[in-house]
């Protein structure tokens, strides 16, 4: 088993960018997930209600962010730290940095309604579920965890069912991984606790439950094409009231830090019992 991608998102629901290899911390990746849009009373947006964002390249700088979408780019600067606002994300409220007005009107332009961008900057503070994550697990505007793992096995499983229901295949990017492992065995990282990619290791805590955003190309934002939440719910229903739902991905906390590198060998460190799926 190897390490097959690795990618960010910098901005929450934009595009992501591959990368052939990342600092990792025990906030996840270095630069994924540090910026996000918000409404103008801080709640935070997603592809989900605003499918545009699959349009919007987001390109780190030595001192912001570079936003290109539809043929449009815009420079926006890491925010003064004295600029800040509460803003939700789920249940969680961060208290982050505000991008400058120019910035947050050129956005709000570009996608047809009033946003903020916000920066999770070192004043940020939030953290994962205790529960599932343990105590003390800073995560910045990740959905709930800092690290989303996914294999080419499962993803193959998956396109093998829509197949035989006569569906188009999906590629890995409907789900948003950072971290794909190649490996072949479908459905295995149910049973890991704990995997070792390089020198790094990363437990696996909650089962990823997947929405919408899985049906949209993730180029464009159409809900259009191959939609590959038919075949979750033929095959990756969530047996467990903890986490309903269809499941496709494991959430996972890193343990320590280091350096992620393409092709990087990884083991698995610990097994459980595979996560109980609901059966027809």
């Amino acid at each position: 088993m190897r390490l097959a991608a690795l990618s960010i998102y910098p901005m929450k629901s934009a595009r992501g960018i591959a990368l052939a290899e990342s600092p990792i911390d025990a906030m996840g990746l270095a630069g994924d997930r540090r910026w996000m849009l918000t409404d103008p009373e801080g709640q935070f947006i997603t592809q989900r209600e605003l499918p545009a964002l699959a349009r919007l390249s987001v390109l780190p700088t030595d001192d912001g962010l570079l936003l290109v979408m539809d043929g449009q780019d815009l420079v926006v600067s890491v925010p003064d730290p004295q600029r800040r606002s509460d803003v939700v994300i789920w249940k969680s409220t961060v208290r982050a940095a505000v991008a400058e007005d120019a910035a947050n009107a050129a956005l709000s332009d570009w996608l047809g309604r009033p946003v903020r961008l916000v920066h999770f900057d070192a004043q940020a503070r939030r953290m994962a579920s205790a529960e599932w994550a343990g105590p003390d697990s800073p995560v910045a505007f990740g959905d709930g965890y800092q690290v989303l793992v996914t294999t080419t096995g499962s993803l193959a499983a998956l396109n093998a069912d829509m197949a035989a229901h006569g569906e188009a295949p999906v590629g890995m990017d409907r789900f948003r991984p950072n971290i794909v492992l190649e490996h072949d065995v479908a459905w295995a990282e149910d049973g890991w606790t704990a995997i070792m990619v390089g020198d790094v290791e990363l437990r696996l805590v909650k089962p990823c439950a997947r929405c919408i955003m899985t049906t949209q190309d993730q180029q464009t934002g159409s809900r259009e094409g191959a939609n590959p939440m038919p075949a979750m719910g033929r095959i990756r229903m969530s047996a467990d009231r903890r986490v309903p739902g269809p499941l496709f991905g494991w959430n996972a906390v890193p343990v320590g830090a280091g350096t992620l590198t393409l092709g990087d060998p990884v083991r698995v460190l610990g097994e459980r019992a595979p996560w109980s799926i609901k059966r027809r």
